[in-house]
């Protein structure tokens, strides 16, 4: 079928065609950007709206319109501008779990033409602290937990050096709140919400969104996410499924598909999103299509499988997009046989690779398939995709790059590497990169060179153009979809009295892809375990950058002829 892939993908991309494309200079490069790209995030939210009284947001037994969602959307807009004077590269924070309240502050944030800061939820005071200063957004968005652990850094904020007023709406909150801080309820009204959102000036190379992402140096880096890269990578994802449908057309492939419309009328799509908002994975590849389709979001309160199941049986849901982890899950458990499932188009994702084990059960469980996507905060999202009969054909790889991506592999000297069995890092160049990380222009400027931003993963590209990820060159632990940055968690080891050297690497994990292991040498006289340094770090780092796997060692670690700890050896040794 790879023929037929390919001649497929020349047809959608030839000028006039669905995904034609022309090449314009943004920042001094050129990049390639899709004829039909929309101009901004506000728009594709104004199309959204149009849905009208579809179903579009359930979160467990709560259920929100599209036209109900809508006059949110306005309400909470008209409500930052009027009263907090938020407008075009200004800035608003978003710290919650999967709340309905996410979705609606997102979209009204980027439709007044301000940035969305998405807050890991996971986050301690500490880590809150940083990304609030670091981003300074006029209004902080919470929900209970993140409320609880804002409040007793709030006065520092708004005191510190270039503090801000930082007001804060609180979201699900019942407890005490500062005099000058609102409740959702009190400031979003519906039934008297504006018939149309606020007047906003939007340049597509605008600010939509600012992730956070783990950063080497120990701090992380708020990577800015834009409009055009936002949409760019919403059209990516069309095209990765049109071309693959037309690729199966073409060969005489029958459609796996369930069949949604049994009595003659199409049923909605029902995307359900299992990993975090604050992630591209959720909002970019799952939130924006969903939307834009005018299909359902289902919600959940945490990952759970069982209540997965449920979910898609009584809902209906038809893509369902996790880690990898979440698809073996669900059909390991034995409510998989008994619930049904038969809507599900597949089981996808990113976040880590699918195991070419998982992409056959899947193959064989469901009606449709396994799809799978590579990709970065960096890249708003998907570099490559791979689904249907070629992610079974080549299930170690994760697909072809996406059209509006150029992309190469280079040495450890910067030098381009091609030909059989090549491996380098690979770079891409494109609307999809992102402009750059915020207030750090040396993070930038090594990681984003003439517009090839360096991945820093290891791969090869076959003669078909699939991309094979081998190895990662940056020093990090991708834990079910998480990434982990090494030197931050040793960063934050090494303030522990007792530790004279430690090493975090990752070890393999069946269930999470990896986990985060230490290896540390304890000061002369000095004693720890592994309770005493979760303990230690549980008010530093996020739960799931603490390491789960400690080993304390007698002798010095091992080091390379430049200092290096020899990280792999050590992995190799005491992981097995």
């Amino acid at each position: 079928m790879i023929e037929e892939y390919a001649a497929a993908w020349d047809e959608l991309t030839a000028p006039g065609a669905q995904f034609a494309m022309s090449e314009i200079e943004v920042r001094g490069v050129p990049i390639r950007v899709f004829d039909a790209a929309p101009p901004s995030m506000r728009f594709v939210w104004e199309l959204a709206a149009l849905h009208g009284d579809k179903d579009y947001i359930v979160f467990e037994d709560e259920r929100l319109t599209y036209a109900e969602a809508d006059a949110r959307v306005k309400a909470l807009a008209h409500h930052l501008v009027d009263v907090h004077g938020v407008g075009s590269g200004d800035r608003v924070a978003v710290a919650m779990r999967n709340y309905p309240e996410w979705v609606l502050s997102y979209w009204a944030i980027v439709s007044i033409g301000a940035a969305c800061v998405g807050m890991n939820a996971w986050w301690t005071s500490d880590e809150m602290k940083y990304g609030l200063a670091d981003s300074r957004p006029k209004v902080l968005i919470a929900d209970d937990e993140r409320v609880e652990r804002v409040l007793p850094i709030l006065d520092d904020l708004r005191n510190g050096d270039g503090g801000a007023p930082l007001h804060l709406i609180s979201v699900r909150y019942d407890g005490d709140l500062p005099d000058d801080a609102a409740r959702w309820n009190d400031v979003i009204d519906p039934s008297a919400a504006p018939a149309t959102l606020p007047d906003a000036t939007i340049d597509p190379d605008d600010d939509a969104c600012i992730f956070y992402t783990s950063g080497t140096t120990g701090f992380p880096k708020g990577a800015q996410l834009t409009h055009r890269g936002s949409v760019h990578n919403l059209m990516d994802l069309g095209f990765m499924a049109a071309v693959s449908a037309a690729a199966a057309a073409k060969a005489g492939v029958p459609s796996k598909a369930p069949d949604l419309t049994p009595d003659g009328e199409a049923k909605q799509l029902a995307f359900m999103a299992p990993t975090p908002l604050f992630h591209v994975t959720a909002n970019n590849c799952l939130l924006h299509p969903a939307t834009l389709s005018g299909a359902k979001l289902v919600l959940m309160y945490k990952w759970d499988a069982a209540r997965a199941i449920e979910l898609i049986e009584r809902e209906g849901v038809t893509n369902f997009s996790g880690v990898p982890t979440m698809s073996r899950e669900m059909l390991l458990h034995p409510d998989w046989e008994t619930r049904d499932t038969s809507t599900l188009a597949g089981l996808g994702g990113g976040g880590a690779p699918l195991q070419p084990d998982l992409v056959d059960k899947i193959d064989k469980n469901l009606k449709g398939g396994a799809s799978t996507g590579y990709g970065l905060t960096e890249t708003h999202g998907i570099v490559t995709a791979n689904s249907g009969s070629l992610y079974v054909s080549k299930p170690a790889s994760c697909g072809r790059v996406v059209p509006c991506l150029d992309y190469k592999l280079i040495d450890d000297a910067g030098n381009e590497v091609s030909g059989p069995g090549a491996r380098g890092e690979l770079c891409v160049r494109g609307a999809v990169v992102i402009k750059g990380y915020l207030n750090r222009e040396e993070a930038t400027a090594d990681a984003i060179q003439d517009g090839w931003f360096r991945t820093g993963d290891i791969a090869e590209i076959d003669d078909d153009q699939f991309v094979f990820i081998v190895d990662r060159a940056k020093d990090m632990v991708l834990r079910g979809g998480e990434n982990v940055y090494c030197s931050e968690v040793e960063a934050a080891i090494y303030e522990h009295d007792a530790v004279a050297e430690a090493a975090v690497f990752g070890v393999p994990d069946d269930r999470l892809g990896e986990i985060v292991g230490v290896a540390i040498v304890l000061v002369d006289g000095h004693t720890l375990d592994q309770d005493g340094l979760t303990e230690f770090l549980s008010e530093k780092l996020a739960k799931f950058k603490i390491p789960e796997r400690v080993w304390i060692l007698n002798e010095p670690l091992p080091r390379n002829a430049s200092g290096k700890f020899l990280k792999r050896e050590l992995r190799d040794s005491l992981a097995g």
